[in-house]
């Protein structure tokens, strides 16, 4: 077995791809470590045809299901029938909580790449500027000068669908066609023009090809079958498994070994630089090492942090990097589940055609100036949502009758209703953290992870404004029914867990540099949700993307320079 590489790559989601492909690409030979299952593109797709008459009690959480699964199933869409294999069993897979935190994993080749929302939106120097300007935390190492040419080239490579607005603080990109907006979300986007000179309305940009075809294993346009959680057949959206690591493999650069669990990083203090990795087979419980001159952890905000923080050694008693103490701190998500749904008797002699995997987008109007800016809370929110026909299923009673009366009725459609959902920025709190518990461990024997972290008064004010606002633009509309919101939510529940390792100007207070490196061991490389020095307020995983490429491009010359 060969044990000596010229980079590692830990993970297979959307950065570890990435890291794959860019490394491979350019000329190293390459490990690609997956602590689950293998997936194979179409062939490891079990439930991408079924319908929902397939499943005995339609495609919903099972109480079953949630015997295994019930924090899994928390977010009451992630394991239904159709797609709970892509979702770990928390029994197999425990953590801890202090505080509710709703950690949705997927461990097999691909990883949550597989069963992403696919929202691609650029982050802008209102967010990277924002900790600087309004004291909090620190400041981000980088700007969007950056990373502007970083995200252009995956948007380019990965096809984001969308459409170009000219806002600053919602910056256009590289974009295919956009997706029809229906009748209804029409109206709403005439509406917002007319009575707001602050706001618009544009349709989501989504990591959907809807034109062409892109690099990958035919790769080709989206088929309009709202089933992309599945895994898609098309691979007309983007995953791991249709795009990057297929283009990692063409290079015969690439070995990739699923069931690895990467237990630590390994440290050679002679040299001052990371000499590996240790692993333990899932299968065997076997334990490896693996040699390397590079190391890139992407396995996601929680497990690159907790691979660091298990790195333990003389010089790095807290973890590897560890020695500003901000491992496993200012861990952010994005709050949701807040704003408004209303309904229309218009439209009445409209409806459309497939199923479109993608929804409208209201970019951020908060806090970016002048007479936008809030004297409640900082930064700000977006919205997503949608307006659809459905069928009026809600008027099955017995008082309709039966026989053709009854089929007649409940074959129609049912009245237009639309939804805005907000979508905000949670602030980086040094106190919202994880740690490791090893008084607590798992199968392999390894610490498991405790989260005690929360939203606090800063986003329980925006959550307010995020109500109100949606309240508002859809009664100015002239839509009736319109009910506000603010449910439940815990940290997690966005999916988007980041910022344990952040990237910062000062080794006292950071663990990476601007190149998304471990200040104290330059040759590790984190460019997943871990690297966040801030949230934003929109979708980050283009961001994890291109932060993935522009290190890699990095790394690469700096070996050239034997730097590392």
């Amino acid at each position: 077995m060969e044990t000596n590489y010229d980079a590692i790559v830990v993970g297979t989601g959307v950065s570890g791809g990435w890291a794959a492909k860019e490394l491979c690409e350019k000329g190293l030979k390459t490990l690609v470590l997956e602590r689950g299952r293998m997936v194979k593109h179409i062939e490891d797709y079990p439930t991408m045809n079924d319908d929902p008459w397939d499943y005995k009690h339609g495609d919903v959480i099972t109480n079953e299901t949630r015997k295994t699964q019930g924090k899994q199933s928390r977010t009451g869409y992630t394991t239904t029938e159709s797609r709970k294999h892509f979702f770990v069993n928390d029994l197999e897979h425990p953590y801890n909580e202090t505080q509710r935190f709703d950690w949705m994993r997927g461990y097999h080749v691909g990883g949550r790449s597989l069963t992403w929302g696919r929202q691609s939106y650029r982050l802008t120097d209102f967010d990277f500027e924002a900790n600087l300007k309004d004291g909090v935390a620190i400041d981000w190492p980088i700007r969007y000068k950056d990373m502007a040419p970083w995200y252009n080239y995956v948007e380019g490579y990965i096809g984001v669908s969308g459409q170009n607005v000219g806002l600053p603080q919602f910056p256009d990109g590289n974009y295919l066609k956009p997706m029809e907006l229906t009748c209804v979300e029409d109206h709403l986007q005439t509406a917002i023009s007319k009575n707001y000179q602050d706001r618009l309305l544009t349709i989501g940009r989504t990591a959907i090809i809807t034109e062409g075809t892109k690099p990958g294993l035919g790769r080709m346009s989206c088929q309009y079958r709202s089933r992309c959680m599945r895994g898609c057949p098309f691979g007309a959206y983007f995953s791991s498994n249709s795009s990057t690591l297929p283009a990692a493999e063409k290079t015969g650069n690439m070995t990739l070994r699923p069931h690895s669990i990467v237990s630590e990083v390994i440290y050679d203090a002679e040299k001052k630089r990371a000499s590996g990795v240790r692993v333990i087979d899932s299968e065997t419980n076997e334990v490896y090492e693996f040699n390397a001159k590079v190391i890139f952890l992407c396995a996601s905000a929680v497990a690159s942090t907790s691979i660091l923080m298990q790195s333990k050694s003389e010089y790095f008693p807290n973890g590897m990097g560890n020695a500003s103490d901000q491992l496993g701190r200012n861990i952010m998500d994005h709050h949701l589940g807040v704003g408004a749904s209303a309904t229309t008797d218009d439209f009445q002699d409209k409806y459309y055609t497939g199923r479109r995997n993608n929804g409208i987008y209201i970019p951020r109007f908060r806090n970016i100036g002048g007479a936008t800016d809030q004297k409640d809370f900082l930064r700000g929110y977006g919205y997503q949502g949608g307006g659809s026909r459905s069928r009026s299923w809600t008027s099955n009673v017995a008082e309709m009758g039966y026989g053709a009366e009854f089929k007649n009725e409940v074959l129609k459609p049912g009245d237009w209703s639309i939804g805005l959902g907000g979508f905000g920025e949670v602030l980086p709190y040094e106190d919202n953290r994880m740690t490791l518990n090893y008084e607590k461990l798992d199968k392999w024997g390894l610490p498991t992870v405790t989260f005690d972290a929360s939203i606090k008064e800063n986003e329980h004010n925006m959550r307010k404004d995020m109500q109100q606002q949606a309240v508002e633009m859809l009664e100015s509309a002239g839509f009736k029914n319109v009910r506000g919101y603010n449910g439940d939510y815990a940290l997690g529940l966005g999916i988007h867990e980041m910022g344990t390792a952040r990237m910062g100007h000062d080794p006292k207070t950071s663990v990476l540099n601007k190149h998304n490196q471990v200040h104290e061991v330059p040759n590790v490389f984190v460019t997943d949700g871990s690297a966040m020095t801030s949230a934003g307020n929109v979708n980050p995983s283009l961001t994890y993307m291109a932060m993935t490429a522009r290190a890699a491009n990095y790394a690469v010359e700096e070996l050239k320079k034997m730097n590392l």
